[in-house]
């Protein structure tokens, strides 16, 4: 009994012994495929890592490339002509962490583009604002693309007009706002450094070069005035004439209402001529914006009209015989019913949907 009781005793020994011994290198080669699988993902991504890294270098390399060639430039010219390569490579294509701000222009005499010119002249005092600032950084550079040196440009970008003013973003595509409101803004500088620090958050001190024609003229005006008043010092009854401070403020009222100040501030074009038919429009179709022209335009017929009313005035109060005073009634009817008809078409062409019209639609 003792000895089967012992035999017993060391078989189960023995079997569990056995069990134990099995398991362990099962434990083991679980933990040895582990290392396997661990060591094969860290090959794995060692492996991708190389080309990405190699890549992403490739990348800092062009990107400094581009920025270092553009700040040459820069160094040289505030505004950087650049034709269809060239717009490709340092504009459109990637890598890039600035923006760049593109005049599309057609400045050739043959083009015969009045605006583009003017608008040029702008362009350049915000570029060299921004080149001669002690802010400046590569952050934002200043381009132009002329239609005779960039036309494959202008196809690529389906633009059939100039001048146009387009943001390209540090980041992603223009959008909508990044093409600036020419129309409706203008091309003044200080308009133009508005809408930059609007797309940019770049803040351009516009500084323009000093213009010594304003303080000319007012120096020749006061010369001409305190010559007259020297020369009629013995008899100054006509700084007391009634007429001709009458004339002199109805002049600046005129000048104000037709929009003379507007345009001071704005800057914008004289005209606008379409450069695919050649029509040159002196009325700006919308109500947001308007032409110099338009002020001169307007400017006149708020003239006729007042010359109008100026006329029936003087045919109802003065002591001249019938006839003169009837042909002055007539006069001033005609010109008040002829200016306010035109100035009426004006307004309908601005305001589109004004139901109204006289005489002339």
């Amino acid at each position: 009994m003792g000895s089967s009781l012992s035999v017993l005793l060391v078989s189960k020994g023995l079997s569990k012994g056995w069990a134990n011994r099995r398991r362990v290198p099962v434990e083991e080669a679980d933990m040895a495929a582990l290392r396997v699988l661990m060591l094969g993902v860290l090959v794995v991504l060692m492996a991708c890592e190389g080309p990405w890294a190699a890549g992403q270098k490739r990348k800092e390399m062009v990107l400094s490339e581009k920025v270092s060639q553009l700040m040459e430039w820069a160094s040289k010219r505030a505004v950087i002509r650049m034709n269809g390569d060239k717009f490709r490579r340092l504009v459109k294509a990637p890598p890039r962490n600035y923006s760049v701000v593109v005049m599309f222009t057609a400045l050739q005499p043959h083009r015969q583009c009045a605006v583009c010119k003017q608008a040029d002249e702008e362009y350049q005092i915000l570029a060299n604002s921004w080149r001669y600032s002690s802010a400046f950084t590569n952050k934002v550079f200043f381009a132009m693309v002329d239609f005779d040196e960039g036309s494959d440009v202008f196809q690529m970008l389906n633009m059939n007009s100039a001048p146009t003013f387009i943001n390209f973003p540090a980041k992603g595509k223009p959008k909508r706002g990044d093409t600036y409101e020419l129309q409706v803004r203008g091309f003044a500088a200080e308009q133009l450094a508005r809408w930059i620090a609007d797309r940019t958050d770049v803040n351009i001190r516009v500084i323009r070069p000093p213009n010594y024609a304003g303080p000319l003229m007012l120096g020749l005006l006061l010369a001409v005035i305190g010559g007259l008043v020297y020369l009629r010092r013995s008899n100054l009854d006509f700084l007391y004439n009634k007429t001709g401070w009458a004339f002199a403020a109805l002049c600046f009222v005129l000048a104000m209402t037709s929009g003379q100040m507007w345009n001071h501030i704005r800057g914008p074009p004289y005209a606008h001529k379409n450069p695919h038919t050649g029509q040159v429009n002196y009325i700006h179709g919308s109500s947001q914006a308007q032409f110099v022209a338009e002020t001169h335009i307007v400017l006149l017929f708020n003239g006729g009209v007042t010359l109008g009313m100026v006329l029936l005035h003087e045919a109802a109060t003065s002591d001249m015989d019938v006839g003169k005073r009837k042909i002055m009634c007539v006069a001033g009817v005609g010109l008040v019913v002829l200016f306010f008809s035109w100035l009426l078409s004006v307004f309908r062409s601005k305001y589109h949907g004004y139901p109204y019209s006289f005489l002339m639609s």
